[in-house]
């Protein structure tokens, strides 16, 4: 199974709507996928005993990652930058069983015009620092603003075409990585 991470708590964010369409995208090709939506994390998680000890409702989250045999983050840029809940999301995690030898995927997005570039090369650090395996082929979207109709779907056939050949690649990337069978028959 892939774990989808919506990397913002934001509410009503074009993150979720982006993450939603790749969601699907995994349904077409049908690969499982599990999402995790930062908007749920529990609010107690924020406390700052959370360090020395996780919060019973966290576990699921902990436990969605720990499990997965690949994750594809979806981030925004906010200020330059990766959401401060996305990382602190990952802080909150396992050390070092969380990312070790485990398949990441970035799709980044962002109202500017180099659609979350930085935030994608961050979590890319980050994520290789912690002895994951970054899959190449990342996706930007930006003035993502534009890019979104009415009802929260990407409008550009050409990207959408770039977020299926992701999908179906970083597929791929975690059964060779993982020895596992994502893709479930018709």
């Amino acid at each position: 199974m892939v774990t989808l991470i919506v990397g913002t708590n934001r509410p009503g964010s074009n993150t979720r709507k982006v993450a939603a369409q790749i969601e699907n995208i995994y349904a077409e090709l049908k690969v499982p996928v599990h999402v995790l939506d930062l908007a749920k994390l529990p609010p107690e998680i924020f406390s700052p005993t959370s360090y020395a000890e996780k919060p019973k409702a966290f576990q699921p989250f902990a436990d969605a990652v720990l499990q997965s045999a690949g994750l594809h983050v979806v981030t925004p840029e906010y200020n330059g930058s990766v959401p401060g809940v996305l990382k602190y999301f990952i802080d909150m995690l396992k050390f070092p069983e969380s990312f070790e030898q485990k398949p990441v995927c970035f799709t980044g997005l962002a109202a500017g015009i180099w659609g979350a570039l930085r935030p994608v090369e961050q979590l890319q650090a980050i994520f290789g620092y912690r002895n994951a395996h970054i899959f190449p082929v990342r996706v930007f979207l930006p003035q993502v603003n534009h890019l979104l109709d009415a009802s929260g779907k990407i409008k550009n056939a050409e990207l959408l075409g770039r977020l299926k050949a992701q999908a179906d690649g970083f597929a791929g990337f975690v059964e060779t990585l993982k020895g596992v069978k994502l893709r479930q028959p018709s």
